[in-house]
């Protein structure tokens, strides 16, 4: 006959290894859904029931299992590659740009609830402001006023992703790339310029030398006697060892009678 007191700690046991299983079970498939850890970056979007109930983190999150659903959202600041737009200025001139576009998650509940895809309207946005605000521009502008043109499509993109909680915070045209034939165009534009400039140093100089004579000259006819010192100085400079030219300086006061004549 079997124990009673044996049978009862049998049954005990059997519970309590039923016990030990639940338990395992539940903590290796609820509690890993009720409780999650976000670092100091990100935030959780919690659903209950799909309803919007608030963002929470960093730190340790409960969940309700099955109850709540949360949506993790990065608060980084991330960039992304506008690919390359074909365009056409102002003045009439096809250009291809691409530029890199800063932003970061501000509000992320309005980035889960407002915009299916941030990172695909962001981006399709940035696409669009690119050709819209460099094709108002000119050639000349976009090479040369390049700080503004990033300022503007900055501000512009930012107030249309401001709804989506999302910020705008540089945008910068990486490369624009011309046609050959404007290239070339550039260039003999650039040699010309050259050349003009070139032409109106030499006549500035031309136009100096002429008054420092005109001020030697009105200098001489005050005073004889710089003249020829003049003369003496210039036969100076023309003598040397190799040269074979003789001069025969005659007074000045020789030609007086001539002159008069």
């Amino acid at each position: 006959m079997n124990n009673p007191s044996i049978s009862g700690i049998g049954q005990l046991l059997g519970g309590l290894f039923a016990l030990v299983v639940v338990a395992f079970i539940f903590l290796l498939f609820i509690l890993p859904q009720a409780i999650r850890i976000l670092r100091e970056y990100e935030r959780g979007v919690i659903f209950r029931l799909g309803k919007l109930l608030n963002a929470k983190g960093p730190g340790v999150i409960f969940l309700i299992p099955i109850v709540d659903r949360m949506v993790k959202m990065d608060l980084r600041v991330v960039t992304i590659d506008v690919p390359k737009q074909e365009i056409m200025t102002k003045d009439n001139v096809p250009a291809t740009v691409d530029a890199v576009v800063y932003f970061r998650v501000v509000n992320p509940m309005d980035a889960v609830v407002k915009v299916e895809n941030f990172w695909k309207a962001t981006s399709l946005i940035a696409q669009t402001t690119l050709r819209s605000v460099l094709g108002q521009a000119s050639l000349d502008d976009l090479l040369s006023q390049r700080d503004a043109i990033n300022q503007k499509l900055q501000e512009i993109i930012d107030r249309q992703t401001e709804p989506w909680g999302v910020k705008v915070t540089a945008v910068e045209i990486r490369d624009v790339a011309l046609p050959d034939s404007m290239k070339r165009a550039m260039a003999r534009q650039a040699e010309a310029e050259r050349e003009r400039r070139a032409k109106i140093v030499n006549a500035e100089g031309e136009f100096q030398a002429a008054e420092k004579m005109a001020q030697a000259a009105a200098v001489i006819g005050k005073e004889p006697l710089a003249l020829q010192l003049r003369y003496l100085q210039t036969m100076r400079e023309m003598s040397s060892d190799r040269n074979t030219t003789t001069f025969l300086p005659l007074p000045i006061e020789l030609f007086g009678p001539l002159l008069k004549k």
